[in-house]
């Protein structure tokens, strides 16, 4: 049974940080691609980041670049998303995927991500 349990949200005034946790499991972690989404309301739901769990190499959305940071502990089959410097403009739910494709196939297109979880809400409002 697959799952992936994305927690770590909250309110926070601008400037300051959070960090997401995806904590998955029932698949080999170390073969995917795992991405961090997000859907502000009335928004279509984006791709801010991505990260191969299986060589470590990233993408970015160039609005989070030099702000976010998405890592993984295999041991733990978790990904992380380290939120800095957050502004009002990245309120939205954020959810955590994993894709069988390589980072280079799956990118942020959400048709090619085989699993999701459910959101986490971050608010940045002062």
């Amino acid at each position: 049974d697959v799952q992936l349990q994305a927690s770590g949200g909250g309110l926070v005034r601008p400037g300051q940080s959070l960090r997401l946790s995806c904590k998955t499991s029932g698949f080999t972690f170390d073969d995917y691609t795992v991405a961090w989404f997000r859907q502000a309301p009335g928004k279509f739901r984006e791709g801010i980041s991505a990260i191969s769990a299986n060589d470590g190499s990233t993408q970015y959305r160039d609005s989070v670049k030099g702000r976010f940071t998405i890592s993984t502990d295999n041991a733990e089959n978790t990904a992380y998303l380290l939120m800095n410097n957050l502004k009002p403009e990245d309120t939205a739910n954020y959810y955590c995927a994993a894709s069988r494709e390589s980072l280079r196939t799956a990118y942020f297109f959400p048709g090619l991500y085989d699993y999701w979880g459910q959101g986490t809400l971050v608010t940045v409002s002062s």
